[in-house]
C-alpha cells in the first residue's frame, strides 16, 4: 500500500478543490480575491520574498477561519515544501554529502519534500503560488552545514505547521496539514540523531528534545526564513 495521500483521500467533500476554485481561475484573481496584492506577493510570486518587514506578512494569513484562509495557509505550506524540496535537490545533486547515514537521509527526506510539494500543488490547483528561486550557498556543498541547516529547516517546518492548525477551518485541510506535520517532525528528529552522533547526546541535542513542541506564528516563521537569506525571488 502506498504511503502517499492524495487529494481525493483528504478532500473528500471537495472543499479544498472548491475553494480553489472560488479563489480565481487565475493567479491574479487569487490575488485580487483575497487581498494580498501590494503585500511583496504580486511582486516577487513568494509569501516571503518582497516584504519590507516580517510585520507587513502578518495580515495575510487570518486567525478567523475561513475558506479563502485555508488557501493562504496552503500556500503557506507550498512555500516552506519548495524551499525544502530544493534545499535537499541541490544537496544530492551537488555529491558532497558523503555520510552514509547523511546520505540515506537527504535522498529520503528529498523524495519527501518533493511529494508535500506534488500534494500541495495539486490540492491548490491554479491559486498556487510559483516556485521561489533560492540560492542555498555552500549549505548544501559543505556537509557540516546542510546538517546544521536541515535541523533549522525541519524544526522550522514543524513550527510553521504547529502554528497555523488553530487557524484551518476545513477538516479536510486539517488532515493534510497533520499527515504532513507528523513527518516533518519526524525529519527534525532523524537529524537530531544524526547531529548528535546518536550515542547518548546532551539534552539539548536530543532528537525528541521536548514533551511538547512549540508553533511559531506565520511572522516568527518569515522572520526566520528571510534571515536566511536563501529566498531570492
Amino acid at each position: 500500500m502506498s504511503d502517499l495521500i492524495t487529494l481525493e483521500m483528504v478532500d473528500v467533500d471537495g472543499a479544498v478543490r472548491e475553494t480553489a476554485e472560488e479563489a480565481g481561475a487565475t493567479r491574479s484573481q487569487f490575488i485580487k480575491r483575497t487581498g494580498m496584492a501590494g503585500a511583496g506577493l504580486a511582486a516577487g510570486g513568494v509569501l516571503f520574498s518582497g516584504l519590507a518587514s516580517p510585520a507587513e506578512a502578518s495580515h495575510l494569513i487570518s486567525s478567523r477561519p475561513s475558506k479563502k484562509n485555508d488557501v493562504k495557509i496552503l500556500n503557506y505550506a507550498l512555500t516552506l515544501e519548495f524551499l525544502e524540496a530544493e534545499f535537499y535537490r541541490l544537496a544530492i545533486a551537488n555529491r558532497n554529502i558523503n555520510g552514509p547515514a547523511v546520505k540515506t537521509f537527504a535522498r529520503v527526506v528529498y523524495a519527501h519534500e518533493a511529494a508535500h510539494v506534488k500534494f500541495l500543488r495539486g490540492a491548490l490547483g491554479s491559486a498556487a503560488i510559483k516556485k521561489p528561486r533560492f540560492d542555498f550557498g555552500s549549505t548544501v556543498t559543505n556537509e557540516a552545514e546542510f546538517k546544521a541547516t536541515s535541523q533549522v529547516l525541519e524544526d522550522t517546518g514543524v513550527m510553521a505547521y504547529s502554528g497555523q492548525g488553530p487557524n484551518i477551518s476545513q477538516r479536510a485541510v486539517v488532515k493534510a496539514a497533520l499527515s504532513i506535520l507528523a513527518v516533518e517532525a519526524r525529519h527534525a528528529a532523524w537529524i537530531r540523531y544524526i547531529n548528535s552522533g546518536g550515542i547518548n547526546p546532551p539534552d539539548g541535542r536530543l532528537p525528541a528534545p521536548r514533551t511538547f513542541d512549540r508553533a511559531a506564528s506565520q511572522r516568527t516563521v518569515l522572520a526566520a526564513v528571510k534571515k536566511t537569506g536563501f529566498i531570492k525571488g
